[in-house]
């Protein structure tokens, strides 16, 4: 997890410019710890997130091979952000997602049995994933 969180601060802290981020899975759990451990001039450079499909890395049958993302901030994101999760995500309970979302201050978008939301959900270009990255990215 440490490294992954490094990572972000190091690509952001590289761009000169206003960034959205966009998150699928763990990357959602990683800016969540980044955003507790940075410093206030990097967090001013995030105008917004996209959190798509957060894992539960809280509960007792996660992938154990992945560790160190528990127990996950409880903290309020210091962005907009909007959380994405599905009815049916094998790595996190709909209700779950939807608390994460109300500790980190994420709006919290709810899709129908999706899975994970990743290729094999079959949204495709997922127009309505792109509305919620656009109303992130131009308010």
């Amino acid at each position: 997890m440490t490294q992954w969180v490094q990572g972000l601060d190091d690509a952001i802290r590289q761009i000169n410019d206003r960034v959205v981020l966009v998150a699928h899975s763990l990357g959602c759990s990683t800016i969540a710890f980044w955003a507790r451990s940075v410093s206030a001039e990097t967090l001013a450079k995030v105008d917004g997130a996209l959190l798509v499909a957060p894992p539960d890395t809280e509960a007792p049958d996660f992938i154990p091979a992945i560790q160190g993302y528990a127990p996950l901030p409880q903290t309020r994101l210091p962005f907009q952000s909007i959380l994405v999760a599905s009815s049916d995500d094998p790595y996190c309970k709909l209700e779950r997602a939807e608390q994460m979302a109300n500790h980190w201050g994420s709006t919290f978008k709810k899709l129908g049995p999706y899975g994970h939301i990743n290729t094999a959900s079959g949204l495709g270009e997922w127009p309505e994933g792109q509305r919620w990255l656009a109303d992130i990215t131009h308010s």
